[in-house]
């Protein structure tokens, strides 16, 4: 785990040593660069020297496998031919060292890092679809003048990369580019508005920055050093769901079981010690109580739980639960709504884009916590409740399946089931209201496309064109397609984003065994009713598959909480904090925000006569973000 950047800058020179600092807190063991001049390359360690290069390539490490000089990087070949900046954990490199070796290569430290390097060299970018585990890289090819870079299957490790100036750069985080020469800090208008109206951020190739990309998920690409511009995303591997196995609940319960326990095994690899994150969800204490049915008692355990104050939302006694069944360290931490506000101008920064709710401050608390008890390597759940329907919000599409396959009786038994079975039914209408219908439907529900808080004439001169936050929807296989979505366009990348940024800000790695293509690929290949039941129960089959590891009371648990704080709370009980935030709109208008307008809903959210939601806090990060990165919006908005 590591930070990566690199700058193609022909007959300039490259700020090595300003990409160096921007990324130190993603490696704090050891950094290293490389030059490139002509046909003529230099690597070393310490400062880099000073002059004109063609290329630059840097890296922060962070050491979990191999801690030896021998897995330093940049990284090259014998022949010197190709070198590597990478930033991820390759889980099966132990495989593939043994795949690469019976083809005659030979290897000259433990770490995977070599192996990947091999890998490619032997493969090219067939050497993608054999890794398991997340990877951002850049391989330069000194003999064809190229650089390689890739990203892993679901976009768990960061790459962006900008073209602003003529020339190319890359890095692990937005801020490390920000500063260089010709790079804008203006607003991705259209990014802008699917951020403030949906809290959607980070999937695709945009960002919130208009003059920085972002390789995407699954995605790599070839930059040629002489003609960069020319440089296309490829998509090698796409979460497609497989032909349904045939199997039945009970096999493909059994099957999970065993898909899930190679993963966990293999995301235990690791030469420093390893813990988890701990919810006392059915995600998180499977994965606690995996590592101690894999590893049996000699494994010391450390796991790491957020306890909120508000009774309703804590968790403690899952987790208390789970902590005494695995037999683990439970390291709990709190804070409150003061904590918060002095430590959110930090958490924005590091964070480089706006995000969607103040539980992103619990997981930070978690992974510092982790790092101040000596834990570098983290397990955590993300992912799961993308993959196996772990959402109230999902069973307004398992509704909408049932009701197209004109399976009426069945939908009205799962309603009767659902957690605010209503609001499910008004769900599912936006699956099932023919496009015509879809405008009238949203104003009915509350969930216009332009409300009135934005500036239409802003949206139009930008050519933000409003829209619903979903495409359209296929005739059939709803919630598979509902989490198919979520998975790569609109939950799963933003949480990503927030826990590389969270562990990374302590220098730790933090591992999610529930993505990996194999056990993605089976789970959206079976029946709706294995990941969402006819009574209402979310990830069936995962719950029976975890049977004899996790404890009943566990698996049994209907409510999701998750690393939740009391944000309604907090932002009421800090309401001249927020008031003061809101109101500097009025000296420093945000061109998309009608200022008069959140004024007005911020007021009567803290008198309680409208209804809290993410909108609240949405704005405010915004004012913030856009407070810290100077980021320009293009002309003043309207008060």
């Amino acid at each position: 785990m590591c930070g990566i950047a690199g700058v193609l800058a022909p007959g300039g020179e490259a700020p090595v040593s300003s990409l160096l600092d921007r990324l130190a807190h993603r490696g704090p063991d050891d950094h290293g660069w490389l030059l490139l001049q002509d046909e003529c390359a230099a690597a070393g360690r310490g400062t880099p020297p000073a002059g004109r290069a063609d290329l630059a390539l840097v890296h922060r490490r962070l050491s979990i496998l191999d801690l030896s000089p021998a897995g330093w990087q940049p990284m090259r070949t014998p022949d010197g031919r190709y070198a590597i900046v990478y930033n991820g954990e390759i889980y099966n490199y132990r495989e593939l060292r043994d795949a690469l070796a019976r083809e005659g290569c030979t290897f000259a430290s433990r770490s995977d890092t070599e192996v990947l390097l091999a890998a490619y060299a032997r493969w090219g970018a067939g050497a993608l679809t054999r890794l398991v585990g997340m990877f951002a890289f850049a391989i330069l090819d000194t003999q064809r003048r190229t650089l390689f870079l890739a990203r892993d299957f679901f976009g768990i490790k960061p790459l962006f990369y900008t073209t602003a100036g003529g020339g190319f750069a890359f890095a692990s985080e937005a801020k490390a580019l920000l500063d260089l020469p010709g790079v804008s800090r203006a607003a991705n208008a259209d990014r802008l508005y699917l951020f403030l109206r949906y809290g959607l951020a980070d999937h695709g190739g945009e960002t919130l920055f208009a003059d920085l990309q972002q390789l995407p998920a699954a995605h790599y690409m070839e930059v040629s050093l002489d003609r960069p511009a020319e440089a296309r995303p490829v998509r090698y591997w796409d979460l497609v769901p497989g032909a349904d196995p045939g199997l039945s609940f009970d096999e493909a319960a059994a099957r999970m079981r065993e898909l899930f326990l190679e993963s966990v095994d293999l995301h235990l690899r690791s030469d420093v010690a390893v813990g988890a994150a701990l919810s006392g969800g059915v995600d998180s204490s499977a994965i606690v109580m995996a590592m101690r049915h894999l590893r049996g008692p000699a494994l010391d355990v450390h796991a790491f739980t957020f306890v909120a104050d508000d009774a309703r939302l804590s968790e403690e006694r899952w987790a208390d639960l789970v902590g005494r069944a695995a037999g683990v360290h439970l390291h709990k931490v709190r804070a409150d709504q003061a904590d918060m506000a002095a430590e959110l101008e930090a958490l924005v920064r590091r964070q480089d884009e706006p995000f969607a709710s103040t539980s992103i401050y619990a997981q930070h608390l978690v992974f510092r916590a982790a790092r101040a008890a000596g834990i570098t390597v983290m397990l955590d759940g993300q992912g799961a409740d993308e993959l196996l329907a772990g959402y109230p919000a999902y069973g307004g599409a398992r509704l909408a399946s049932l009701v197209r396959a004109g399976r009426l009786a069945d939908a009205v038994r799962l309603g009767a089931h659902l957690s605010g079975g209503w609001r499910q039914s008004l769900q599912a209408g936006q699956y099932l209201v023919p496009p015509a219908l879809q405008a009238p439907f949203r104003r009915l529900v509350g969930q216009r496309v332009a409300p009135a808080w934005l500036d239409a004439s802003w949206m139009s001169r930008n050519e933000v064109r409003p829209r619903p936050r979903r495409g359209p929807m296929p005739r059939r296989d709803l919630l598979r397609h509902d989490l198919r979505e979520t998975l790569t366009e609109t939950n799963l990348p933003a949480l990503l984003r927030y826990e590389d940024r969270n562990s990374m800000a302590h220098s730790v790695e933090s591992r999610v065994p529930f993505l990996v293509p194999r056990l993605a690929e089976f789970a959206l290949s079976l029946p709706e009713e294995y990941i969402l039941a006819a009574d209402g129960t979310t990830k069936a089959v995962f719950r029976a598959a975890m049977r004899g590891i996790v404890p009943d009371a566990i698996l049994d648990r209907r409510d999701k909480v998750g690393f939740v704080t009391p944000e309604q709370t907090w932002l009421r009980e800090l309401g001249p904090w927020v008031d003061t935030t809101l109101r500097s709109l009025r000296e420093h208008p945000i061109a998309p925000l009608v200022t008069d307008v959140v004024l007005r809903e911020w007021e009567a959210v803290r008198r309680g006569t409208a209804r809290f939601d993410s909108r609240v806090w949405r704005r405010l990060n915004l004012v913030l973000w856009a407070r810290q990165h100077d980021v320009t919006f293009g002309e003043e908005g309207r008060a």
